[in-house]
């Protein structure tokens, strides 16, 4: 089995990775933790309710954690691409949980869950990277627990917010600087270079909907995120960022990685929340005087028919 938690701003791709947690029997779902991102934190709470009551997951803990970056104001949300709400304006569509929120924080919720953990963790965040930079700040002693971290997120060659940041990074750069910078423990990060080239066409999403009752919710959510990929792509269909990382977080080794160094431009600037990786040869940086530094797994290819056979086989079944 594959202990799991997810940090969630959902998002309709974060709701197909929940889903995509949900439908794979090798997957211990811990818990599930919520940020601001997409929408506001409430509405993301309430979203990862619904998305676990749609499963019938009512023994999965979740908790609301930060409501706001460490350091400046977010921006703006990201509602031209996911709706109001966050699931394209159809949230109240998806049954309500009767099982509510755990009387703690997102933070405390998983320090409890890897303290209790009697098999490596893996944390899977695939909104702003807030609560793991505090997780990784407040409880430093509990990093051994964690097997890895799986990171949606970044952009090394443009971004999708701004021409430079993707995103979840560009939400709250100075806590992916802690994540992807700072910390050691082991990690890997899925940007969108490779999510963008992983898009799902009409006719996946057609043999998705016509699996079943949650098949058919799942393609729902998408109708104005299509709207937005249609423009994005030039032709039907979407891409589904978070559940690509989710996927090789269930099945290490998924997607094709690359260790390299990293940076995230924490400026002002129109850099903000950039990916910097440096790419050169280790021989070229050892010349130039450049020792050390953490290296994170960064996945930069994959069989994307594989993947996506993988993605729509769970989703199905």
């Amino acid at each position: 089995m594959t202990a799991l938690i997810i940090d969630t701003d959902p998002g309709v791709d974060d709701a197909f990775a929940i889903a995509l947690a949900c439908a794979s029997p090798e997957v211990d779902l811990l818990g599930v933790t919520t940020v601001f991102g997409n929408v506001g934190l409430a509405m993301t709470t309430r979203n990862a309710l619904r998305l676990l009551a749609l499963y019938g997951r009512e023994d999965v803990p979740v908790a609301a954690g930060a409501d706001r970056p460490l350091v400046f104001p977010h921006p703006h949300r990201a509602r031209t691409v996911h709706g109001r709400d966050g699931l394209s304006d159809l949230a109240d569509t998806l049954p309500e949980r009767e099982t509510g929120l755990a009387n703690t924080d997102a933070v405390s919720l998983m320090a409890s869950l890897l303290d209790r953990a009697t098999e490596p963790v893996t944390l899977v965040p695939i909104g702003p990277l807030t609560n793991i930079a505090l997780l990784l700040a407040v409880h430093p002693s509990l990093t051994g627990k964690i097997e890895r971290i799986v990171v949606m997120g970044g952009a090394l060659a443009g971004g999708n917010v701004t021409a430079a940041a993707e995103f979840n990074l560009w939400s709250d750069p100075e806590a992916a600087r802690r994540v992807l910078v700072e910390e050691e423990v082991p990690t890997v990060l899925v940007p969108t270079d490779l999510t963008v080239r992983c898009p799902v066409d009409t006719a996946w999403l057609d043999r998705l909907g016509a699996s079943g009752p949650r098949g058919t919710a799942l393609v729902a959510l998408t109708s104005v995120y299509r709207q937005h990929y249609r423009k994005s792509l030039g032709r039907d269909g979407t891409v589904l960022h978070d559940a690509v990382a989710m996927a090789e977080a269930i099945s290490p080794g998924l997607l094709k990685t690359t260790p390299l160094p990293l940076d995230i431009e924490c400026g002002q600037g129109p850099g903000r929340g950039m990916v910097v990786a440096d790419r050169r040869a280790p021989a070229v940086r050892e010349e130039l005087g450049v020792r050390g530094g953490r290296r994170v797994d960064v996945a930069l290819d994959a069989d994307l028919d594989t993947v996506r056979e993988f993605l729509l086989e769970r989703l199905c079944a």
